[in-house]
């Protein structure tokens, strides 16, 4: 059973909603340790002076902040807890908004929202699910978890509600600060309805289980037969140079194949159906 990562309540106006917050994503990124190649053994890092090359008991390691390159500002926990924000139980709605105006770029983490459980929590917890969906409107506000004041949304999913803690505005880094963005190229309008033909042959339905990580169920797999005493054979890589193409010929191409697909996909499900009739 998944643990609470915070509780406390949502404030809109005078309404208080208890809740609790839980983690509604788990990464599965395959890690790794550092190994001495020859004994095997496990490499542990360990904190050293730049000046002296000895390595720093704990107790005597403090925070820095750089103002230049080599210039340090040390600051203490103290001075660290009197800057730190009040550590309220409160998610504040601030504003409701269309979700179609909040950028996906400021999206950090996710969280189910769950009533806590007490007398009338479900009830309120419905009443703002439900008003969010009607208006279609998602919450904007803030909370403190973990000595951090996080900007969130709260957004209605499935008779459930989601929040998600975002990056503020000046997190962001500009389009324009990126070399060769935006792209001011204006579009041929034969290349682009055969573009737009190519794309509408390629929807479908979303469906997130048609998506997996095969680089990690591959690693995953290579690191099993290693642990079995197989000897895994590595080909070398090699990286080929994009192809400057016709891009008319390129889209013909492009929609000829997905008709096939198409086309093949189609005989697929008609011979499934077949047999299960």
């Amino acid at each position: 059973m998944a643990r609470a990562a915070w509780s406390g309540s949502i404030s809109f106006g005078l309404v208080n909603v208890p809740v609790k917050l839980y983690p509604a994503v788990r990464k599965k990124d395959v890690h790794f340790h550092q190994l001495d190649e020859k004994s095997g053994a496990r490499i542990r890092n360990r904190r050293v002076s730049e000046t002296s090359g000895r390595e720093v008991p704990s107790e005597r390691i403090v925070k820095g902040y750089e103002l230049d390159k080599g210039t340090y500002v040390p600051v203490t926990d103290e001075e660290l807890e009197a800057v730190e924000p009040e550590r309220t139980h409160t998610i504040d709605v601030e504003d409701f908004v269309s979700l179609h105006d909040v950028d996906p770029l400021q999206y950090m983490s996710t969280y189910w929202v769950a009533p806590d459980g007490e007398k009338g929590a479900p009830k309120a917890y419905a009443l703002l699910r439900d008003a969010m969906d009607r208006t279609d409107r998602v919450a904007i506000g803030r909370f403190v978890m973990r000595t951090k004041e996080h900007l969130v949304m709260l957004r209605p999913v499935d008779n459930t509600l989601v929040l998600h803690t975002m990056l503020y505005p000046d997190e962001i880094v500009a389009s324009s600060d990126v070399d060769g963005l935006p792209v001011r190229v204006k579009t041929d309008a034969r290349e682009l309805k055969m573009a737009s033909q190519l794309v509408e042959s390629l929807t479908v339905e979303w469906d997130p289980k048609r998506y997996k990580d095969t680089y990690r169920e591959r690693l995953l797999d290579v690191i099993k037969r290693k642990a079995k005493g197989e000897e895994i054979v590595t080909e070398p890589v090699h990286e080929q140079a994009a192809e400057v193409v016709d891009l008319m010929a390129a889209l013909e191409a492009s929609i000829e194949g997905s008709k096939k697909r198409n086309r093949r996909a189609g005989t697929k499900s008609r011979s499934r159906s077949r047999k299960s009739a």
